[in-house]
């Protein structure tokens, strides 16, 4: 029970990677907000972890989109430790494909939102005596496919932003950290790379320069990195960017390698 006594809001958790992680804040004690943009994925998944789990449905590039799902994990549970930028969007072009309308969309979500989710839990933060931000970025901050331009630049901002913060945040006792997530096996992952011509059991067959271990990552081993960022007994590490991949993530595209 790592968290037992504190309260997460995790965005985008009603499905991937941040269900994963606020399924296992859970059960670490815990009292949890499930965020999306569809309500019936987050009551569901609050639903199925009963206890201290509440939802809010709301689009985080509503005008009051980051203040709204912030006052509402107050207005919930009276109080904010944990906020975990994880709501994303995966955004593919190249530049001859990347527009104004992709660019702009793709930041205001991956970059945009949780600066303005950091901006509204301060004061909240500050009322408990500090608080623990974890950004979950992408290995594509460095450089990133060809054809995930915008993406990968909006989460180079991303990170930027987490070194930015640590800094600033730090005397307020307030950490910034982020895991830069390598490729995981999500059921969108596999979705997307379906319709992108991969065999159904593509993910058995990559190259094993790209999957030393045999596999790819799993959402559950994400969220056990997220546990080891935000927990107490991580001290008061800040401004660190983990990358959870097991292969070099610069200048190569696995996409167009795989059998």
């Amino acid at each position: 029970m790592r968290l037992k006594g504190q309260v997460a809001l995790v965005t985008g958790s009603s499905r991937g990677i941040g269900e994963a992680i606020v399924r296992r804040f859970a059960s670490e004690g815990a009292s949890v907000m499930v965020h999306g943009p569809e309500p019936a994925l987050a009551e569901a998944v609050a639903g199925d972890i009963g206890g201290d789990a509440a939802w809010f449905a709301k689009d985080l590039t509503d005008s009051d989109g980051p203040s709204s799902v912030v006052e509402s994990v107050v207005s919930r549970f009276g109080r904010l430790d944990i906020l975990i930028n994880n709501a994303a969007v995966t955004t593919w072009g190249d530049l001859s494909a990347t527009d104004s309308e992709l660019f702009d969309r793709t930041m205001a979500i991956n970059a945009k939102a949780p600066l303005l989710l950091i901006r509204e839990a301060l004061p909240h933060f500050e009322a408990v005596g500090g608080g623990t931000v974890l950004n979950i970025g992408s290995v594509n901050a460095y450089s990133g496919e060809p054809d995930l331009l915008a993406y990968s630049m909006s989460k180079g901002a991303l990170m930027t932003m987490t070194r930015n913060l640590s800094c600033s945040l730090a005397a307020k006792k307030i950490r910034v950290n982020q895991i830069n997530v390598g490729w995981t096996l999500t059921p969108r992952e596999h979705a997307t790379r379906l319709s992108q011509g991969f065999s159904e059991d593509w993910e058995s067959r990559l190259p094993k320069e790209y999957v030393p271990s045999g596999r790819l990552l799993s959402v559950d081993e994400i969220a056990s990195y997220a546990v080891a960022f935000v927990e107490k007994a991580g001290g008061f590490v800040t401004g660190a960017v983990f990358e959870a991949e097991q292969w070099l993530v610069v200048g190569r595209n696995p996409a167009k390698e795989v059998v």
